[in-house]
């Protein structure tokens, strides 16, 4: 028997292998504002060279997009379209999922789903209480026990009667409800003009103690029941671009008060292999925050429609579409818009999520699934809660509306996606006509 033998070879393999710099390169490409302050915190503490100055803080009157016309004097030059007047149905099925497991008393829910079923798209309440109480023949204080009850629900802010309610419910979360923020909350009007002086003289607190409370209601939400549009960014934060409508059209802009500043100095302390790393973070950073501003535009050119009309108006658009355009490559492009936002007049967007393929073509028209998506809910928000549409019948009215043949299958994936319950789930007695903020029903 012959003992093994020993062979000594030569084989030739390829092996990519990312260097630390590249490594830091494409973690901060696709990192958040958020995420990368905190990076550039961490980096600062150990390098001696890197040194970080806050983000500038807004000003009094330096309002974000998803604030026009919610505020008086606050909108911009570009009138919005009217947001649908039917709740959105993602909405509807968050909020009757909550209040079943809130196990009300049969009289409570009764209430309880008066009060769901005049939600407004905003989430907040489209009737007066005297009218739920009407309707449910309940007392004033019944019906004010289940609304407090209700507005302990996810999103906050979600039932409030107004703005300020909706603002004070979120600032109770945040633990910022102080004596000072009750005072500017009493005071929205003069908050929205801008006028610090007066505002402060009527809060009796000091200027500064206003600018602060500002800082903080700026970046609640006033829309809390926004969220559940289909590509809306669920958490409160700031976002990594602003578009505001102009005179001209759609600006848009990173958002300065979101990053800090960044600068680069010789510091004894500091070694020249630090200096050197310094250098780099600062080139990836400003690399960073061109790229992101050059998807952005691109983005913006494409979905002006979007913007202005949401969901519906989104036009087929693939990141092979930004990358030829642009020269990037499609990753580059994946990892620009993962995580980042856009805050606009009609509520902070992921970007990614407002990328869509096309449906359509062979001689029909093109659409985007997504701008499909938003035509199947606001078919379902319109339906007769009392004789909901099936899969079938949305798939024949939505070929119908948009001209583009869609498959009873392909509405059910959509309908789920949507957070959409099936038809039987939906079918529900109508309780109250909706109002309009000067109590004038609307039919």
């Amino acid at each position: 028997m012959r003992s093994p033998q020993q062979r000594i070879g030569l084989t030739q393999t390829q092996r990519l292998a990312l260097n630390t710099s590249l490594q830091a390169s494409i973690a901060i490409l696709r990192t958040d504002a958020a995420g990368l302050t905190r990076y550039l915190e961490e980096q600062a503490a150990e390098n001696p060279h890197l040194r970080l100055e806050p983000p500038p803080q807004p000003a009094l009157q330096d309002w974000l997009p998803r604030w026009a016309n919610v505020l008086g004097g606050t909108s911009g030059g570009l009138g919005l379209a009217a947001e649908t007047a039917d709740t959105s149905p993602s909405l509807m099925a968050h909020v009757m999922g909550e209040i079943e497991a809130m196990k009300f008393a049969p009289n409570d829910l009764k209430i309880a789903i008066a009060l769901a079923e005049v939600l407004e798209p905003s989430g907040w309440l489209g009737a007066e209480l005297r009218q739920v109480v009407a309707e449910t023949r309940a007392t004033q204080a019944e019906v004010e026990a289940v609304l407090h009850r209700l507005q302990q629900m996810e999103p906050t802010g979600i039932f409030a009667r107004n703005l300020a309610e909706c603002l004070r419910l979120q600032a109770i979360e945040a633990g910022v409800l102080d004596r000072e923020m009750a005072a500017v909350l009493a005071h929205l009007d003069l908050l929205a003009t801008g006028d610090l002086g007066r505002l402060a003289k009527a809060c009796h607190i000091p200027e500064a103690a206003v600018l602060q409370r500002f800082r903080a209601i700026r970046s609640m939400n006033p829309k809390p029941g926004a969220q559940f549009a289909s590509i809306s960014a669920a958490q409160m934060r700031e976002p990594d671009l602003v578009v505001k409508a102009t005179a001209n059209g759609w600006s848009i802009a990173l958002n300065r008060s979101a990053l800090p500043t960044l600068r680069v100095t010789k510091s004894d302390a500091g070694s020249a292999a630090g200096l050197t790393q310094a250098k780099a973070i600062e080139r990836m950073v400003e690399a960073r925050n061109t790229t992101l501003l050059l998807v952005g535009r691109e983005i913006l050119a494409r979905q002006q429609e979007a913007i202005r009309l949401g969901p519906v108006g989104l036009a087929p658009m693939t990141m092979a579409d930004l990358a030829e355009a642009l020269g990037f490559h499609e990753s580059t492009i994946s990892r620009v818009v993962a995580g980042a936002s856009l805050d606009s007049p009609r509520g902070t967007w992921w970007l990614r999520q407002m990328f869509s393929p096309a449906l359509g073509g062979n001689g029909q028209p093109l659409i985007s699934a997504a701008a499909m998506r938003g035509r199947l809910a606001r078919l379902v928000a319109a339906e007769n809660p009392a004789r909901p549409l099936s899969d079938e019948a949305l798939a024949m009215a939505l070929t119908i509306d948009t001209g583009v043949t869609i498959a009873r299958r392909t509405v059910a994936k959509y309908r789920e996606a949507e957070g959409i319950p099936v038809a039987s789930r939906r079918k529900r007695k109508p309780v109250l006509p909706r109002m309009g903020r000067k109590g004038r029903a609307e039919g």
